[in-house]
């Protein structure tokens, strides 16, 4: 099984070199939304540290949004999400190597730009930390969430709005605690309850996400 999946998330990541322009428009996106808040805002420094944890959240949110629903949509497209559903090797593990995948994609360039765009925020040592480490934690969360949306809206007109509605809802909790970590940090508090419950929403993630996104997969195929 373990073979299957690096095979999955090789051949992944090859397609994705291979078109880089999708994954420098998500780190573009980043970059432009958490940019332009300091510009309609205040530009008092302590104003945009308070703002700094929930504006750097919600772009990550929306640039991940963005990148979902390609998840899939390539292989539906050439009939290769069909040749995956008939295999022999279980489905689930396909599902996990597609999400691992797409982590591996748009995670990576964000959290080497939230340092940066950090520090515009007038963001610096513990809680940049913090939001580094609550950045590497949560965003596995919005891949395997997002990709039970991107299976559900597979293959539907106006998917991208559909998939939108279905996904922001289950994320507000990552964002929540992710900000929160943050803003604990700031206050010189501990932030480690708010990395708990982003650990718990992950392995919560991890459990079921696979399985309702190949459940989905099978039922857009039929």
């Amino acid at each position: 099984m373990a073979a299957i999946l690096v095979e999955v998330i090789r051949r992944d990541l090859l397609l994705a070199v291979r078109k880089p322009a999708e994954a420098v428009t998500g780190a573009m996106f980043f970059i432009v939304v958490a940019s332009l808040f300091p510009l309609a805002s205040n530009p008092d420094p302590a104003v945009l540290r308070n703002l700094a944890p929930g504006v750097l959240w919600v772009s990550a949110l929306l640039a991940c949004l963005l990148s979902l629903p390609r998840m899939f949509a390539a292989d539906y497209a050439d009939g290769t999400l069909e040749q995956m559903v008939i295999a022999p090797q279980p489905l689930i593990v396909l599902v996990l190597g597609k999400m691992a995948a797409h982590w591996l994609v748009f995670a990576p360039p964000l959290l080497v730009l939230a340092p940066l765009l950090g520090i515009q925020y007038g963001l610096q040592g513990r809680p940049l930390c913090v939001l580094e480490a609550a950045l590497l934690l949560g965003t596995p969360t919005l891949s395997l969430v997002g990709a039970v949306g991107a299976a559900l809206t597979l293959g539907s007109r106006g998917g991208g709005v559909l998939l939108s509605v279905l996904v922001l809802p289950l994320y507000i909790p990552v964002m929540i605690f992710g900000a929160g970590a943050v803003a604990a940090s700031q206050a010189g508090l501990e932030a480690q309850a708010y990395f708990s419950l982003l650990g718990a929403c992950f392995l919560l993630s991890l459990a079921v996400a696979p399985w309702a996104a190949a459940v989905a997969l099978r039922i857009a195929l039929e």
